[in-house]
């Protein structure tokens, strides 16, 4: 008699080897990011007197709604990629919020403040590079759920 037994194991996904290191250094990445927060929270107003006068009128002309977005941005994207490295969906929500905050604090920047006068056009690499990255790291996760590489 034939064996009519079926078995049915179900196979976890094999995460791509190349996963974990770049989710670990996406989170130094944001943990970079979360100390120039901490550095722009620590500014007296001794530091942002001994700055130029243009430089001057870029800080104390910030709304609290920038802070909040550059809050969001660096606590969004190193809680989204903590996730990332411990292979959890959550961190969707997450790098998602952190680009929100992103592209709010670079609106601010650059069509509400005048940083580009200040800095010139050079000011726009560093913000540029974060807005890919950021943007990178939500289709990084999609792409991993999808994948079944994050629960």
């Amino acid at each position: 008699m034939p064996n009519t037994k079926q078995t049915t194991t179900e196979q976890t996904p094999q995460i791509a080897g190349w996963f974990k290191p770049v989710a670990i250094v996406l989170l130094i990445w944001n943990l970079l990011g979360l100390l120039a927060f901490i550095q722009h929270l620590m500014l007296t107003p001794e530091h942002i007197a001994a700055l130029p006068v243009a430089e001057q009128a870029l800080y104390q002309n910030n709304p609290l709604w920038i802070t909040i977005a550059f809050a969001c941005a660096v606590f969004g994207g190193v809680l989204g990629c903590l996730a990332l490295v411990l292979k959890k969906a959550w961190a969707i929500p997450l790098l998602w919020l952190s680009l929100l905050g992103v592209l709010a604090q670079n609106f601010h920047s650059f069509f509400m403040s005048e940083v580009l006068e200040v800095y010139g056009v050079t000011a726009l690499i560093m913000p540029t590079l974060v807005i890919l990255i950021s943007i990178y790291l939500c289709y990084l996760s999609h792409s991993a759920v999808k994948r079944q590489w994050l629960n």
